[in-house]
């Protein structure tokens, strides 16, 4: 770090939001919107880079980290390389410096510093980690630096990576690369990455891909999902706390939130649908990659020219219902989100034990084609422990704690489709957000601990057979096709795709978590 410094041109350290828009704004990084927000893009890459993502191998990591497609090895060589190629890089150049933590939870708090060439990606950490008092910064030492220059791209041919973007998790040296790409995401992710090995490893907390909140009575309740399936929309309720949007520890008294601030998706936003969010993005947020109304600064969240992944990072603050600090108690009730873009999943039903553990390491979710030429059909998607991409570890640790906590404290389970009814993707609709909110309501009220069930006869999965709020035909899948053949045909093929993706997973699977899958008619 003192080599840094003294190769810089100039180092401003732990600057306010106000300062570092006026900076962005000097350094025409973007522009301010009507609401005070500040709008930039990202550059070539709009969303993370999973390929490019890769960790160290040493002697910390060799047999601790799960190796493969997700978790890419790099050497001790290739690393120690770019990293002084990259403080090199840094000479004659402004550099924005920021102090922060990671954890809510005091007992497992990780010291941040975070090295930025670009003033709204030092916003951007401000926002999305936890803010040291002007006391704290005082004697504050870090436990990990994470160096991200954007406009610093590696050569392929020698630098041991796949192409001129990467992010590189050193967890010996303590250390996150990020170079070639302007994604803000990639150290929020980075961090998680961290957290996710760190904290199952040696504290034996649960690190968990999740938003949470807690209601009037103290109630926690805890959403896994991938993007897209509404983990930041459904926290975010006006009738409870909300103790975060994306990342928690579990520990043997509390949940708590890894970060100070949401990132949140803003495609289609609207007042109306999602109020919280909208209020939020006022001065010191960021939109990224979003633009403007002809003739004016007011954002038109309907535009995707540059990307479907606009989004808005904001202080948690910004949410009136946040509760701080982040931290809540042990939940009582845990929601799987998914966007079944098949239409198969009922959009709410109650989960045993081991159909939770199944669906938890299954991770499924389905994301629409889009645009892709010759592409017509939703794509599965099965991301272990709804976050696979974040996690160091094999999925059986984090899977396993997950078991024990559901035994210890026999917490509610149930799987929530935010996807589609009636039909598939391009047939049927997109579930109503007020379905699935007086949904998720009922579950925490406790108002579905009376009602009748009945199981899916694939699935296996208790459907209530009534819910305030929900049109009776909208709990069962199956009546809103009104067409049976049509729905069992895709329901099995669904059904088919759980069981083969699990194939990777059977050896470790003990009989109540196999009794848990779905059971495919093949007749």
């Amino acid at each position: 770090m003192e080599t840094l410094q003294r190769k810089a041109k100039e180092v401003k350290w732990n600057l306010g939001p106000a300062e570092l828009i006026e900076e962005a704004l000097s350094n025409q990084e973007g522009h301010l919107t009507s609401t005070g927000a500040f709008m930039c893009d990202t550059g070539q890459f709009t969303g993370r880079s999973p390929k490019d993502r890769f960790i160290v191998k040493d002697e910390k990591t060799e047999k601790t980290v799960w190796w493969g497609d997700i978790n890419i090895p790099i050497s001790e060589a290739y690393f120690e390389k770019l990293f002084f190629k990259m403080v090199a890089f840094l000479e004659g150049k402004k550099v924005y410096i920021r102090d922060a933590y990671a954890g809510a939870d005091k007992n497992y708090q990780l010291n941040l510093r975070v090295v930025n060439t670009l003033a709204w990606q030092n916003l951007f950490c401000h926002n999305m980690f936890l803010r040291p008092t002007k006391d704290e910064l005082k004697d504050f030492a870090p436990n990990f630096t994470i160096i991200c220059i954007p406009e610093f791209k590696a050569d392929p041919k020698t630098d041991g990576v796949r192409q001129e973007n990467f992010a590189i998790l050193n967890m010996s040296k303590k250390v996150i690369l990020i170079g070639g790409t302007g994604y803000a995401g990639e150290m929020k992710k980075g961090v998680f990455s961290v957290l996710n090995y760190l904290l199952p490893h040696y504290h034996q907390v649960l690190s968990m891909h999740c938003s949470a909140n807690i209601g009037k009575e103290g109630d926690t309740a805890i959403f896994f999902g991938l993007s897209g399936t509404g983990k930041t929309t459904l926290s975010a309720d006006p009738e409870r706390m909300l103790i975060g949007d994306d990342e928690h520890g579990w520990t043997d008294k509390t949940v708590f939130n890894f970060e100070g601030g949401c990132y949140a998706k803003v495609i289609n936003l609207t007042r109306d649908e999602e109020p919280e969010i909208w209020d939020a993005i006022s001065f010191g947020a960021i939109v990224e990659n979003t633009r403007f109304f002809p003739g004016t600064h007011e954002v038109d969240y309907t535009d995707k020219t540059v990307t479907q992944n606009t989004r808005t990072a904001y202080p948690i603050s910004h949410i009136k219902s946040a509760v701080s600090p982040s931290i809540g108690g042990i939940p009582k009730n845990i929601f799987f989100l998914t966007a079944d873009a098949f239409g198969v999943l009922p959009p709410i039903s109650k989960l045993t034990k081991g159909q939770a553990m199944y669906h938890f390491i299954s991770g499924y979710t389905a994301k629409v084609a889009g645009t892709e030429a010759d592409v017509t059909e939703p794509q599965m998607v099965f991301s272990a422990c709804f976050g696979a991409p974040f996690m160091p570890l094999h999925p059986t640790t984090y899977a396993e704690m997950l078991g024990e906590k559901m035994d210890k404290h026999q917490v509610n389970i149930w799987l929530v489709n935010t996807g589609w009814t009636g039909g598939p993707y391009g047939v049927g609709e997109r579930m109503k957000l007020k379905y699935t909110r007086a949904m998720i309501s009922a579950a925490l009220e406790g108002n579905l601990d009376h009602v009748a069930y009945k199981p899916h006869s694939i699935f296996g999965t208790l459907i209530p057979l009534e819910c305030a709020g929900v049109p009776y035909h909208v709990l069962s899948p199956r009546q809103t096709w009104n067409n049976d053949e049509a729905y069992y045909k895709k329901a099995n093929e669904l059904a088919r795709a759980f069981v083969k993706n699990f194939e990777k997973f059977e050896s470790f699977a003990n009989k109540e978590i196999l009794e848990g899958a779905p059971k495919p008619n093949d007749g």
